[in-house]
């Protein structure tokens, strides 16, 4: 199948329950030949077992830490350990699409670009509904002074028939994390991912980085992924759900963005995005799951955001006291696996 042009970075997202079935789909749908560098950050043992089963199968590198990872934490593990051009970081939670993987190298290749991204999908069925075709990423000043960082993603939430004449290989300002390649090349100039962002904006940390430096950052929507969350959490993925998306660390990256960046303090966009954080959270609150029951998902979101999901702040804070979990654990990775070298193949 000839040389590999790139290395896999399958990492933890924000639940462990979905591996199995991604990385299944991961090897059955790619075609181009790969290396594979999997990250286990302190998973349970069923998925631990099935981690280390499939690194023996496949022959690929597998690194565990017997505690939770910030994304961009295991991204850097990943990144320690490539040898080829690029690397594709792929979350957990993603469903590749067929032939996904060679767009997104041959665009690299024939544009020169740093970053590309393929075409975003979101929730099942796959490729249905758009979770983002590029968008926005760039910091903002107000006539008053302030700074801010504006976000938007281009037809996010929207049906690919409603916009599927439109849609091209295009430079971008944003992609997202769900699945994308990077050049090593970007590593080498700019330094690892920064892991003070814990759980917030390091995407756009990343596009805003890469585009100072001169970099480009492009859409191959001849490469689709849909990014599928569970529809319900059981209580093994909601202690590190409720950690990746804590107060804490909302906070804490919250504060390292606008500090990297000189961003007002208290900025409305600040202010949105921790509403944004917090509702995330309550994907994860088995209390909510009644309420839902009897007064319907519309009303319940509705009520949580006017003020229920203090409840839920406390109660995170008590959890996760910011003194505490303002920060990662140092990663403190052991090696499962050595292929020592031998490339791993699609099956």
């Amino acid at each position: 199948m000839g040389i590999p042009r790139t290395t896999i970075g399958f990492v933890p997202r924000e639940v462990f329950s979905t591996t199995k079935r991604a990385l299944e789909t991961l090897f059955k749908r790619t075609r181009e030949p790969f290396e594979l560098i999997c990250i286990d950050g302190g998973s349970p043992p069923e998925v631990q077992r099935y981690l280390e089963q499939k690194a023996q199968e496949k022959n690929f590198k597998l690194l565990r830490t017997d505690h939770y990872l910030s994304p961009n934490q295991a991204r850097n593990l990943v990144i320690e350990h490539v040898k080829t051009p690029y690397v594709v970081f792929v979350d957990n939670d993603v469903l590749v699409g067929e032939n996904w993987l060679k767009p997104l190298v041959d665009c690299a290749e024939q544009t020169g670009a740093w970053v590309v991204g393929p075409l975003y999908f979101e929730h099942a069925p796959e490729q249905h509904r758009l979770h983002m075709v590029g968008g926005d990423c760039r910091i903002q000043t107000e006539a008053d002074g302030t700074r801010y960082h504006h976000e938007l993603h281009h037809h996010g939430h929207k049906l690919l028939s409603e916009v599927q004449e439109t849609i091209e290989r295009h430079e971008t300002e944003l992609i997202e994390f769900h699945a994308v390649l990077v050049a090593m090349e970007v590593f080498k100039q700019l330094g690892p991912l920064d892991e003070g962002l814990l759980c917030y904006a390091e995407h756009c940390d990343l596009c805003l980085m890469v585009r100072e430096a001169g970099g480009r950052v492009l859409v191959e929507p001849e490469s689709k992924i849909t990014y599928i969350p569970p529809k319900r959490l059981d209580n093994v993925d909601r202690t590190f759900f409720e950690l990746r998306w804590s107060e804490a660390w909302s906070a804490a990256s919250i504060n390292r963005f606008a500090e990297k960046w000189n961003l007002t303090p208290g900025n409305f966009a600040d202010v949105e995005s921790l509403k944004w954080l917090r509702y995330h959270r309550s994907y994860g609150l088995a209390w909510l799951y009644p309420i839902r029951r009897i007064l319907g998902r519309k009303w319940t979101n509705s009520l949580f955001k006017r003020g229920l999901f203090w409840l839920d702040v406390v109660h995170n804070r008590r959890r996760y006291p910011p003194e505490k979990f303002g920060h990662a654990s140092p990663a403190q990775p052991r090696l499962v696996h050595d292929p020592a070298g031998i490339v791993s193949q699609a099956a």
